[in-house]
């Protein structure tokens, strides 16, 4: 079976490699559309082609954070590229399949073997415990170990379907949930590990600096993130946090409703 995640970057030299050397360790292959990068994210991603990268697109980068057409872009790759099944997938994003599989592909065969075409991924967030804690340029899978379990909604992150000859709606739920016709979802979700910022700086830069489309603003999409405020940032204490495990048991006791370093009560 041939699993591809399909990832679209702009300026993620702190995440990708790492990111790139997970999803080869999971069986995964990845096409990556860069954004046009302005550090040495794209240097990076060349050096995976062949090794886990089979392919990379470039989506020209217009001023301003333009997440639907980044969306669209996938939906086209997801008709276009021969693979089995798909992965809807970010760079500071780890997945992973539950116990007992040991890996990605493994997961996803098993799914495909009963019958389904969806699977949804839990979200477990990490961050810095600190304002004086970074990861930055350091294993930030082996290091962090705080995490909060994110859940607004139930089925919040459908984002691993199999190939269909029905087409693919990634823009109506904002790239939360893909959508198609006869869609299955597997009743066990998978894991994924978000890394949503690596330090206060990180933060910072990440959320204070991007600009976003107007449209989608208009629309209602990226929230608190368009209101963010690096003076009204106040990261969770470590009390608050549930630590790893490292046998793959997650702690979803006591779900987060929302980032609480976005909200502007903080």
């Amino acid at each position: 079976m041939r699993v591809a995640a399909l990832l679209t970057v702009r300026n993620e030299e702190l995440y990708l490699a790492r990111c790139l050397e997970h999803l080869m360790s999971q069986g995964i292959e990845t096409c990556l559309i860069d954004n046009d990068s302005t550090d040495r994210t794209l240097e990076i991603a060349k050096k995976f082609l062949g090794r886990g990268v089979f392919r990379i697109e470039h989506l020209p980068f217009r001023g301003y954070y333009e997440w639907q057409n980044c969306l669209l872009d996938k939906e086209r790759l997801a008709i276009e590229i021969d693979a089995d099944w798909f992965i809807h997938h970010d760079a500071d994003e780890i997945r992973q399949a539950p116990n007992p599989y040991k890996t990605l592909l493994e997961g996803i065969e098993d799914v495909d073997s009963q019958g389904y075409n969806a699977i949804n991924f839990d979200e477990f967030l990490f961050l810095p415990t600190s304002m004086d804690e970074s990861f930055e340029n350091r294993d930030y899978v082996k290091e962090m170990k705080y995490y909060y379990f994110l859940e607004p909604r139930p089925l919040r992150h459908v984002k691993a379907w199999k190939k269909s000859n029905n087409p693919i709606d990634l823009t109506k739920s904002a790239g939360h949930k893909v959508e198609f016709e006869g869609i299955k979802i597997f009743p066990i979700p998978f894991i994924l590990r978000h890394y949503i910022a690596l330090s206060r700086h990180h933060l910072e830069a990440k959320y204070g600096k991007r600009i976003y489309s107007p449209e989608e603003v208009a629309r209602g999409w990226h929230k608190g993130r368009v209101k963010f405020k690096p003076e009204l940032l106040k990261l969770p204490n470590k009390e608050r946090l549930k630590k790893i495990s490292n046998n793959n048991i997650w702690d979803k006791s006591d779900p987060w409703k929302k980032h609480e370093f976005l909200s502007k009560k903080n």
